[in-house]
């Protein structure tokens, strides 16, 4: 593992996880992004200049695309971030995840494949498990049971991931990673949402009761545990990454205002997402065996994420004052209040 293509390495996780092996390593890495809403070259801006990264624009369904740069750039590793990654827009447009998170999963394997690539990475979800509850958490050989258009494809890309191990004697490992926070998410996923909001003074839209919980960690654990599968994981093998702590969503946006010193009033509860799972929670043992472990609580993540939004509104604003807008409208404005 020399040269690695990071697909989707201009988006949240992603991003974070460039600068982390650049940090780490002295692999060559070259993203590979469609630049689509919510990946942006400015969360790559300290990469720039960097001889060990490269950036390509491009689209993983385009198979020809993909091979081009695997060849041009002599890639023996293939990272798959590349994904649409939020369930509210797969239930508007289910079309566009089926399409990026299993046909563009297909176009890499089969690119991996063809030219016998040694190794490949999946980036997956908790979400595939489907909701859980009290006090069960899900380990890497439970069923999947996946409620929402977001969480089926990424199952499904899954199985191809894992069929391509069995057919075609690939090396492939996956990670099923939990919430993530911290720099660089985009405004549409709870916290930031929350957070922006709150610093502009205007409502928090909570779904239905609150009550759903879910496995908060910061994204810097998250790419230090896929670090440990890629150098430490097991052919064919998946392992779930997170904090196995979770939290309440009213409980998160509670502690938001209160780092803030916003007024809790500016909580709506609104009209529930259709499908919405209450629990995600995750047995971490297989990864922590493997000699990782998270390294924030989630007071000191949510911390750090919401003073990151208050230190860079250069990089928040204009996403809310462009396409993120007519999203917004479609996704909340109709929403009758409870």
């Amino acid at each position: 593992m020399q040269r690695i293509l990071v697909t989707g390495g201009a988006g949240f996780i992603g991003s974070n996880f460039v600068h982390h092996m650049l940090a780490r390593y002295s692999y060559d890495i070259v993203v590979y992004d469609a630049l689509t809403y919510a990946g942006r070259l400015e969360n790559l801006a300290a990469a720039e200049g960097n001889p060990k990264y490269a950036f390509l624009k491009g689209d993983i369904c385009d198979i020809d695309a993909v091979r081009s740069a695997v060849k041009t750039h002599k890639i023996d590793t293939i990272i798959n971030f590349a994904a649409e990654t939020h369930v509210d827009r797969s239930i508007m447009q289910p079309d566009a995840v089926i399409k990026a998170n299993i046909n563009g999963t297909w176009a890499l394997l089969e690119v991996a494949r063809e030219l016998g690539l040694p190794r490949f990475h999946q980036i997956s979800t908790d979400e595939v498990y489907g909701q859980i509850p009290e006090p069960l958490r899900s380990s890497e050989g439970d069923p999947f049971e996946p409620r929402s258009p977001y969480s089926a494809s990424k199952a499904g890309a899954e199985h191809i991931v894992y069929a391509y191990h069995t057919t075609y004697g690939m090396y492939t490992t996956i990670s099923r990673g939990s919430n993530n926070i911290g720099p660089f998410h985009y405004p549409e996923k709870a916290v930031p949402l929350f957070t922006t909001n709150a610093l502009d003074n205007i409502p928090i839209p909570i779904y239905g009761d609150g009550m759903q919980m879910r496995d908060y960690q910061y994204v810097t654990d998250h790419c230090e545990g896929i670090d440990v599968v890629l150098h430490k994981g097991v052919a064919g093998e998946a392992y779930n990454v997170g904090t196995s702590v979770e939290t309440r969503n009213i409980d998160m946006a509670h502690k938001i205002l209160d780092l803030l010193g916003k007024p809790h009033s500016l909580i709506e509860y609104v009209k529930d997402r259709a499908g919405h799972d209450r629990r995600y929670a995750l047995n971490t043992d297989k990864l922590r065996a493997l000699g990782w472990t998270s390294r924030h609580t989630f007071d000191q993540a949510l911390e750090k994420t919401v003073q990151w939004y208050i230190d860079n509104p250069s990089w928040w604003r204009p996403i809310k004052n462009g396409e993120y807008r007519d999203y917004y409208y479609k996704q909340y404005a109709e929403r009758q209040s409870k």
